[in-house]
């Protein structure tokens, strides 16, 4: 008989220890002194558990074109939503513009009224020219 350690033949030892002996690495609850044998472990283990399941996925014939298709309708709907928010922004800016010119006063201003004399006040009198 084969002794492989531990005084156990192959044949009793766990599943678990066999394959690990295979592959190289320490059986179940062995690791070195900081646990980097134990995490190795549990890397390639889920390594190839996640190998395993995408060579499982299969990938949609048309997917890259659906996909393609949904992105593009996404990208004309942003830009229609913002064209129309630009617009909209520009229209409310001009009406509001137009609103506060249109609120002057239609009458000529103190500062911009050329007829008449010019006068200064001096104090509480009024001095012409």
């Amino acid at each position: 008989m084969n002794n492989t350690g531990r005084g156990r033949t192959e044949d009793e030892r766990p599943e678990t220890e066999r394959v690990e002996a295979d592959r190289g690495g320490p059986p179940d609850g062995v690791a070195d002194g900081d646990g980097t044998a134990a995490e190795a472990r549990t890397e390639r283990e889920l390594r190839e558990a996640l190998e395993a399941l995408a060579q499982g996925v299969q990938a949609a014939p048309d997917a890259y074109r659906t996909a393609r298709g949904e992105w593009l309708r996404r990208e004309r709907r942003r830009r229609l939503v913002l064209t129309v928010l630009i617009a909209v922004v520009f229209t409310l800016a001009t009406l509001i513009g137009l609103w506060v010119l249109n609120q002057t006063p239609s009458d000529p201003g103190v500062i911009f009224s050329g007829a008449g004399p010019a006068v200064a006040v001096d104090g509480a009198r009024v001095l012409p020219g």
